[in-house]
């Protein structure tokens, strides 16, 4: 989704800050890492597919990126990389954009009951909290901060969870998992009032990008969308890495696990939106009518606005 969010703001996609390969940090860096949490994770979570590095290794790596600009600076040693990177004076007035909490709940309901997780939000948002207090000491100063998605719309749940996952709401997802993401959302928010209290000279936007998702979901025939609880690209052999592998059929690059037309599904494997239902949501949540303040992305880093 970042990559629409360059699109709507005209600005070239970010480097990812790991990329090794002549990344171009000049107009922002990606920090994201697919499969992290907001709270560190004990080593038994990773074999269930999480990524080791939580939001704060993120944030350390943001501060070493940070730390090596200015020295460069400093030092005179930037000159001919002025292209490519940014300069000290840029890191207050960027936006930074978080989007993170889905895989801290998924990991607690592959562990504990509903309650016992749900018991377990107000850590993960107090960890939360601390983070975003550390990229204000970074100097970052405007934030745009997704809330989670309706977890148990995801076909996922569907295919590896237990036989017996309980009621399901009006549009056939799993009413106490949603719940779930509901009650993190709520503390989310809270949390997010309280630091522009704290955080007198900061803004920052929250966004319901639960609202979106599960909207796009109750309307989905009217806007295209076939199954909306199903997905396009079925495993091979059981093996999720099939429906990230391309093959050549007769010169044609294709993925001869996926459906004939992705555009048509929400999903793309039981995990992941494809594009098509990623550019509704995210034309919907750029726009700022889902925004607490209501402004949209590209008004988002005037400090005036609250």
């Amino acid at each position: 989704m970042s990559k629409l969010f360059a699109e709507k703001l005209q600005m070239p996609f970010s480097s990812a800050y790991l990329d090794s390969f002549l990344p171009n940090f000049r107009r922002g860096a990606n920090f994201a890492q697919g499969g992290s949490t907001i709270q560190p994770l004990d080593g038994q979570m990773f074999q269930s597919g999480f990524n080791p590095l939580s939001l704060n290794l993120q944030i350390q790596q943001f501060e070493g990126f940070k730390s090596r600009i200015t020295e460069l600076y400093e030092m005179g040693n930037c000159l001919g990389f002025e292209s490519h990177l940014p300069s000290p004076s840029d890191f207050p007035k960027a936006l930074y954009t978080i989007d993170i909490g889905q895989n801290d709940l998924s990991a607690a309901t592959l562990s504990l009951t509903v309650d016992k997780a749900k018991a377990s939000i107000t850590n993960i948002i107090n960890h939360f909290g601390s983070n975003i207090e550390e990229l204000y000491k970074l100097r970052a100063r405007t934030f745009w901060i997704h809330n989670t998605g309706p977890l148990c719309c995801l076909p996922y749940y569907f295919i590896d969870y237990p036989s017996n996952p309980g009621p399901f709401d009006a549009v056939g997802c799993i009413q106490s998992h949603n719940e779930l993401a509901q009650a993190f959302n709520s503390q989310l928010k809270h949390r997010i009032i309280l630091l522009r209290s704290q955080l007198r000279d900061a803004v920052l936007t929250y966004v319901d990008l639960y609202t979106a998702k599960y909207t796009l979901i109750k309307i989905a025939s009217i806007q295209g969308f076939v199954v909306p609880l199903g997905f396009c690209c079925k495993y091979h052999d059981g093996d999720p890495r099939g429906c990230w592998e391309m093959r050549h059929v007769n010169g044609t690059e294709i993925n001869s696990s996926s459906c004939s037309d992705p555009s048509k599904y929400i999903s793309w494997d039981s995990a992941h939106y494809t594009d098509a239902a990623s550019k509704w949501v995210s034309d919907h949540i750029l726009r700022g009518s889902l925004s607490d303040s209501q402004v949209p992305i590209s008004l988002a880093c005037r400090k005036n606005i609250h």
